[in-house]
């Protein structure tokens, strides 16, 4: 099996200055690392002129290499790189106004290569550069972000430090064996043109070898600052669809038929609490801390197919990566594995789909109670960048306590591993979730967002308060999207009078078929739910009182009848 292997050299020296104000650095970490984050080289140049350029440069490059694979390994390679870069970007302007009472107290430029699986993630600011030499072809795959001020004279536009705001260059390119990327300072690239680079990289030699000549070169083309070249080679790369971290277990056995009484390594079998033709879920006593806790197992049915095993770890690792009250939690083993299960946490209680069906048409303020529970659960999972792509009521247990906790990680959708590769989830059911509660999208082959969750937690929304489901027909199992585009909402009237239009407002723009017309995020939804929104309520007055509330409706008009019978009768006795 082949995994994802690099070369790295590397030369720099001060040239005519008296200091170097250039750095670079690489990781070439040990797995799980090397699959989940990858590997890693940047350069940078402190700017000339500023107060602090050496210690800016050194700041860049020392930063990344090190709270990079300190971030999420579910997080893809962009939204890591942008949170750390935005960091260290803040740092250095905050340090820059503060020490030096400067912007141009802690200046440096920065480009980045990260290589994850088979994909080279680039981010770059300033006027560093990158350069890729495949089969022959030399490019430069990064912009200088200069502005000329005369023919001789220009100045950095963008650079780490010089603003509180960071704009970042970020693209991703495929990855062939043998590409050779070329990472250099202004010290180099402003004196060495690229057909010469290119003739230079041509030569049979180590690539720190390589990168010593390269500096030589520009030293006798009389540079005039410092010179730092990094040279990065792709050795191997990994097969794709394969993600050996995941599968890592996917050589045990799977378990036995398990009956109540029966130990699995430590864990006593108390009851059977759910099965279906894909797993089973059983009630275990943890003997060696007496702690009662959830088993999963995977069904024998699938013993075979590599696709589910896969599927199952996924949820096992998706699990592992969230702590939060709102979430089951899953328990890493203390033991090793005899075949393949997780353990969960166990939660006395029952579903949301139990409480719904004992309280139909529940109390406002006891739904939002339940809601704002899953909502936050589900921020915990996009804090992790990643999407549960299946709420539904089957989905959510109610402690009892009164917690709200998301139980089931089988769909979710996991950006840093979706990089590596994408993991082919068994049959569409469980890509897409469960009909009734999947967002629209999904159906039409769209990818998810955080909306396509806000959608399921609305509906469920709608659901507990109306005893219903907001379209007026069930989806069937394959919508197109001319049926999705001509359902129609149902208003909360139609089902129960004692919500509030300004409630239903927000139901409505949260189950919107079109995601685009949603709120952006949970939080938004959450508040619409607590406080009135104007707009909202401007929409109940074009609502006849007879549709909005047919209770006070009717009450209005027997009071309205009542007055006139009895007006009426006081006309006729006074004529008589």
């Amino acid at each position: 099996m082949t995994t994802l292997k690099a070369t790295i050299g590397f030369a720099t020296d001060k040239g005519i200055k008296d200091e170097n104000e250039d750095f670079v650095g690489a990781i070439i970490p040990n797995e799980p690392q090397l699959t989940h984050k990858g590997i890693v080289a940047a350069i940078a140049d402190g700017m000339s002129g500023s107060d602090a350029g050496k210690l800016a440069s050194q700041s860049c490059v020392g930063s990344f290499l090190n709270d990079y694979f300190s971030t999420p390994d579910s997080w893809s390679v962009k939204q890591a790189g942008q949170k750390v870069l935005s960091a260290t970007n803040s740092w250095l302007y905050s340090q820059g106004q503060s020490r030096y009472q400067s912007t141009k107290g802690m200046v440096s430029t920065l480009s980045i290569i990260v290589l994850k699986s088979t994909t080279a993630h680039i981010f770059h600011i300033g006027d560093s550069r990158i350069y890729r030499l495949r089969k022959g072809n030399f490019e430069q795959i990064t912009r200088d972000h200069r502005v000329w001020a005369s023919r001789d004279k220009h100045y950095l536009n963008r650079a780490m430090g010089i603003e509180p705001r960071l704009e970042v260059d970020y693209k991703s390119l495929p990855l062939e064996k043998d590409d050779l990327f070329v990472m250099t300072t202004d010290g180099i690239h402003d004196f060495i043109d690229d057909k010469t680079l290119k003739k230079l990289l041509g030569e049979s030699a180590g690539l720190t070898s390589l990168a010593e000549k390269i500096l030589k070169q520009a030293k006798a083309n009389n540079s005039d600052d410092n010179l730092t070249c990094q040279l990065f080679r792709v050795d191997s790369l990994p097969e794709a669809k394969e993600d050996e971290i995941l599968r890592r277990h996917a050589n045990l056995p799977f378990p036995p038929p398990l009956q109540p009484g029966m130990i699995l390594d430590g864990y006593r079998i108390e009851a059977e609490l759910h099965a279906s033709k894909r797993t089973q879920i059983y009630r275990v006593l943890d003997t060696h801390t007496n702690i009662k806790v959830i088993l999963k197992t995977p069904s024998l049915l699938y013993d075979d197919d590599t696709l589910f095993i896969e599927h199952f770890l996924h949820e096992e690792w998706a699990g592992k990566r969230i702590d939060h009250k709102n979430v089951v939690k899953v328990i890493n083993p203390d033991r090793r594995k005899s075949c393949i299960y997780y353990v969960t946490e166990y939660l006395p209680g029952q579903t949301l789909r139990a409480w719904i069906n004992t309280y139909p048409k529940a109390d406002i303020n006891e739904t939002r109670k339940i809601i704002e529970q899953i909502a936050r659960g589900l921020r915990a999972f996009h804090r992790k960048e990643m999407l549960h792509q299946d709420l539904k009521p089957e989905n959510v247990m109610i402690a009892q306590d009164g917690t709200a906790k998301i139980i089931d990680f089988g769909s979710v959708k996991i950006a840093g591993i979706a990089e590596i590769a994408p993991l082919a989830l068994g049959d569409e059911e469980n890509i897409l979730g469960t009909l009734n509660y999947t967002a629209p999208e999904y159906h039409t082959g769209q990818r998810g967002t955080v909306k396509s969750d806000l959608y399921s937690l609305a509906v469920i929304t709608y659901e507990m308060l109306n005893g219903a489901l907001p379209f007026s027909q069930d989806m069937p199992e394959k919508p197109s999207q001319g049926f999705l585009t001509g359902l129609r909402y149902a208003p909360s009237f139609h089902h129960n009078p004692m919500v509030p239009t300004w409630i239903d407002g927000a139901l409505k723009k949260a189950t919107s078929i079109s995601p685009q017309f949603r709120y952006d995020e949970l939080s938004e939804f959450i508040y619409d739910l607590n406080h009135p929104n104007p707009s909202f309520m401007r929409a109940e007055d074009n609502i006849p009182l007879l549709q909005r509330n047919p209770l006070r409706f009717w009450q209005g008009l027997s009071a309205i009848l009542i007055i006139v019978n009895l007006v009426l009768l006081y006309l006729i006795a006074s004529k008589m």
